[in-house]
């Protein structure tokens, strides 16, 4: 009789299995050293892999990327003014921002940036200030004056700057500021800023 039959050994098992049946329920079972399984090492996160991850993010950021083609853009005058404001916005808050009255919380300047380049990080810009509560930012694009096609950039910002949500207003710089070859934007609160006004607006109530 070997060990593995001996009754002492075989009521030793069972009462192993009884113990493992109250701890963990009766669908797991103790691994016996026939059951025992090998345990592949993790993969290596190798450069190649961090890159195409990279990638892969960037892929993802551009698909949601809703911004027109440049292709479709109405070009604009080196030294038109850029003005636009949604239904709704105040006569007085859009004076304010018109003339530069407003705390600049966050600035993007688009020189040296390709039309693509530009797309993908006004997109990524007016996306963070609305994220971080940003109400009030600079876009800088220059004129383009002088340009094989002048006013790209600026002809592009004015178009982009309409199809978001987010952006309530926006208009042409004061000198101080860029003039021309800036644009100040007005952000919409997110509902944190949203419920922060909400919040004030009660304690002054109550006060």
């Amino acid at each position: 009789m070997s060990a593995a039959d001996h009754p002492d050994s075989q009521k030793h098992n069972a009462d192993t299995e009884d113990e493992f049946g109250a701890l963990l329920g009766d669908d797991i079972q103790p691994l016996q050293s026939r059951g025992a399984s090998h345990m592949p090492k993790p993969a290596v996160v190798t450069p190649g892999v961090l890159e195409r991850r990279k990638a892969a993010q960037n892929e993802q950021q551009k698909s949601a990327n809703f911004l027109d083609p440049v292709s479709i853009i109405t070009p604009v005058d080196p030294y038109d003014f850029l003005e636009f404001a949604r239904p709704g916005v105040q006569h007085g808050v859009y004076k304010n921002l018109r003339q530069g009255k407003y705390e600049i919380q966050s600035r993007l300047d688009l020189h040296r940036h390709t039309v693509e380049q530009a797309r993908v990080a006004l997109w990524d810009f007016v996306e963070s200030c609305q994220k971080h509560g940003v109400r009030c930012a600079l876009v800088t694009h220059g004129k383009g004056e002088g340009r094989e096609q002048p006013a790209r950039l600026k002809s592009c910002v004015n178009h982009w700057l309409r199809q978001f949500d987010n952006v309530l207003a926006f208009h042409s710089a004061q000198n101080q500021h860029g003039g021309v070859g800036s644009t100040y934007l007005l952000i919409k609160k997110n509902s944190l800023a949203r419920l922060n006004t909400s919040e004030k607006l009660a304690r002054s109530k109550r006060l």
